[in-house]
């Protein structure tokens, strides 16, 4: 039975998760905004300990691979290179929207209420109107790659044509306004978390589907843009 540690810091989630099997033996998070710096190896240490464990009892480590915040991607995947450089353990990478997009529908959709065709669109904030999403099916299977996307009144209109759209994760939000049609559900509450990842992990674990330790970089996506802000004494001419 494989021990994984998954770690999630793709969002303002800072969150840590001890999986065996596929089942989520025990977790750390924090909800409260980007604390990944401070909190991530805390609680990577409060995981282990509670659980007396060491890093080479582990089988594997697991990190959500992005899109997502730059500086919380970065932070995470460099964790989880550090651990298991220093463990020889290997390395694992789990799409942030695909395990929300998997949760939903193993935990919290009934397969029973529903009718014609589903499309699942997980969504993270890409700040302003954008969202990073992808679409599945309610069997998994990806219908539209991961993308940057433009929220308007006409996104996803290849979709809602077709049959009834499931809405969630932190970049929903966004779209209550823009996206009315009667077809067109919202979840609440979903959001990144390495207890998503437990199953994902779990299944490329077992088909050794490992990423390469040193080659490997988050999927930005979007590349980072620094920015001086207008107050600032250094930005005046």
């Amino acid at each position: 039975m494989a021990t994984i540690l998954c770690i999630e810091t793709t969002t303002e989630v800072c969150s840590v998760a001890l999986v065996k099997k596929d089942t989520v033996a025990d977790l750390r998070e924090d909800l409260s905004g980007l604390n990944h710096s401070r909190l991530l190896t805390v609680f990577i240490d409060e995981l282990l300990k509670s659980n007396n464990l060491k890093t080479s009892n582990l089988d594997a480590v697991a990190v959500s691979k992005g899109p997502g915040s730059y500086t919380g991607l970065r932070i995470g995947v460099s964790v989880a290179k550090g651990i298991c450089y220093g463990a020889a353990l290997p390395l694992i990478t789990v799409c942030p929207l695909e395990a929300m997009a998997n949760h939903v529908v193993q935990q919290q959709i009934d397969p029973k209420s529903l009718s014609g065709e589903n499309f699942f669109i997980p969504m993270i904030d890409a700040r302003r109107m954008e969202v990073y999403s992808a679409v599945f099916n309610q069997n998994m299977r990806k219908l539209q790659n991961v993308s940057a996307t433009v929220v308007d009144e006409n996104s996803f209109s290849e979709f809602t044509e077709k049959g009834t759209l499931w809405l969630f994760g932190n970049g929903s939000a966004k779209c209550r306004e823009e996206l009315k049609k009667e077809n067109i559900r919202f979840i609440d509450g979903v959001y990144a978390s390495a207890k998503n990842m437990a199953p994902l992990a779990n299944t490329a674990f077992l088909k050794k589907q490992f990423a390469d330790l040193a080659y490997f970089e988050p999927f930005y996506l979007k590349y980072f843009i620094a920015t001086t802000p207008k107050n600032s004494v250094l930005g005046k001419k």
